[in-house]
């Protein structure tokens, strides 16, 4: 079980938290009742998301329900540290879409004692680990998947299957874009997709 804020946490000891899954599974929703809760206990905080994703907002954190919290875009992870200083809790959104260095910077921030959440796809449009994302996974203290519910079976959704023909890894969408589907529903999608695509 998560525990928001673990009985043995010593002094200045800090630790990430990633909340994971598919479009539509409420990573976003996660990551803001976690931020609300942390403000409650008036805990400062700083919220990240990435520059280029401006499909609700230019700087807010919104969910796909439409609740929101301030936030502060920036284009590289880097960006972060110079925000950081006497913050006791860091939330980042969409962290699928940063660069590579995001792990390095989640470890410099928890290492000087800040609480470190981080909300993101686990998986790209193809069913593959997407961006830093694995390795959060990795050196998270905390992992929380959620589960969409898939369109065709009813089921858990573990999967993000696009419905456009367009093959860039980044391609910002909502529901008209992507469906969340379970692995059965995913792969036969995809062997429809591909065979639509070779005709």
């Amino acid at each position: 079980m998560f525990l928001e804020f673990p009985q043995n946490k010593k002094e200045n000891e800090g630790w990430i938290e990633v909340i994971c899954g598919s479009m539509f599974s409420g990573k976003t929703e996660e990551l803001i009742r976690r931020i609300r809760r942390a403000q409650f206990a008036k805990m400062s905080i700083k919220c990240f998301k990435p520059s280029i994703d401006t499909r609700y907002h230019d700087q807010k954190v919104v969910s796909h329900d439409n609740t929101s919290i301030d936030s502060i875009a920036i284009e590289h992870s880097s960006e972060m540290i110079a925000h950081c200083n006497d913050v006791q809790v860091v939330a980042i959104d969409e962290a699928q879409f940063f660069d590579q260095d995001l792990p390095h910077i989640c470890n410099t921030l928890a290492n000087k004692g800040i609480r470190v959440i981080i909300a993101g796809l686990d998986m790209d449009f193809q069913g593959k680990p997407f961006g830093p994302m694995p390795y959060l996974l990795a050196i998270a203290e905390h992992v929380t998947k959620v589960h969409a519910i898939c369109v065709k079976t009813g089921g858990l959704a573990n999967f993000s299957f696009r419905q456009t023909p367009e093959e860039s890894l980044i391609q910002l969408g909502e529901k008209e874009s992507y469906s969340p589907l379970s692995r059965g529903a995913f792969i036969e999608e995809m062997k429809s997709k591909n065979s639509e695509l070779k005709k």
